[in-house]
């Protein structure tokens, strides 16, 4: 669960840095087993808590997000400058919204390091304030309790994720290190590298060609006009530099083909490997 936790707090942290246009650091704290009593007991009233489902597993989880991260959150979402309220209060319908969409954007980044013990689908089903009447389980089913510490600018809070043992029952067996890290050294199938072919090869990439360069003072630059004449470093009998990128992969000489100009390859510059 640890290692699952911390590759999904990193990709969690890059989604909600993009999002929210504000740097945010989310780091794994604690995972422990405790008591569903126990848990809503540490949490705060009002809070934000996010029911979710666990499909294919039965039953449903918790992701807790602490009101003033919530708060901040949504200060930045609707364009303020990311502070929480001097006082925490129950959620507006508008603010409830805004939180269903990214409460559920970031179950979504679940599915990836989860991936190798099952194919989860998270779907979020209801946001609730008041943990007192969020009776999930019994108050003495043992939950897995995952702490995530997360930081926007001077904003600390923590988002906790809440499993119950009785979800997580049916795949215990697979989470285990061992399992983990051989399923994930499994899925490099033949399929799997042909799928990743073929979307590399219907990538687009820029490809410039560099007609030449020179070097001329402020003055000959400010005097320039239509029709003045640049004399480049490079003479016309030297093929031109095809760049791919950011790096030059050809050498070709020019011309034109059907009225355009046009570039044809007439040397390799550096050859590129299978595993590249």
């Amino acid at each position: 669960m640890q290692v699952i936790y911390e590759n999904y707090a990193r990709s969690l942290a890059t989604y909600l840095s993009a999002q929210l246009r504000a740097p945010v650091q989310m780091e794994v704290l604690s995972v422990e087993q405790l008591t569903y009593e126990e848990f809503i007991r540490s949490i705060p009233n009002p809070t934000i808590l996010n029911i979710f489902s666990f499909y294919p597993l039965e039953g449903s989880a918790i992701m807790e997000i602490n009101p003033n991260l919530g708060f901040a959150f949504l200060d930045r979402l609707l364009g303020g400058p990311g502070y929480a309220p001097p006082k925490i209060r129950a959620l507006t319908e508008i603010e409830q919204t805004v939180i269903e969409r990214i409460a559920q954007r970031m179950l979504d980044y679940l599915q990836e390091p989860w991936g190798s013990i099952i194919e989860l689908e998270p779907s979020l089903e209801r946001v609730e304030t008041n943990p007192q009447f969020t009776q999930l389980v019994s108050p003495t089913e043992i939950m897995m309790i995952v702490s995530l510490e997360t930081q926007m600018a001077d904003v600390l809070g923590m988002v906790n994720i809440c499993i119950p043992f009785l979800v997580l029952e049916p795949i215990l067996e697979k989470l285990s290190v061992h399992y983990y890290y051989s399923s994930s050294s499994q899925k490099a199938t033949q399929e799997n590298i042909d799928s990743i072919r073929h979307k590399l090869e219907n990538t687009r990439v820029p490809v410039k060609v560099i007609l030449g360069t020179t070097t001329i003072t402020v003055m000959d630059l400010l005097e320039l006009n239509i029709g003045d004449v640049v004399q480049l470093d490079r003479s016309i009998k030297k093929d031109l530099e095809v760049v791919i990128g950011q790096r030059t992969k050809f050498l070709g000489k020019p011309g034109v083909l059907e009225n355009r100009m046009s570039i044809q390859v007439s040397h390799i510059i550096e050859e590129g490997i299978e595993d590249e």
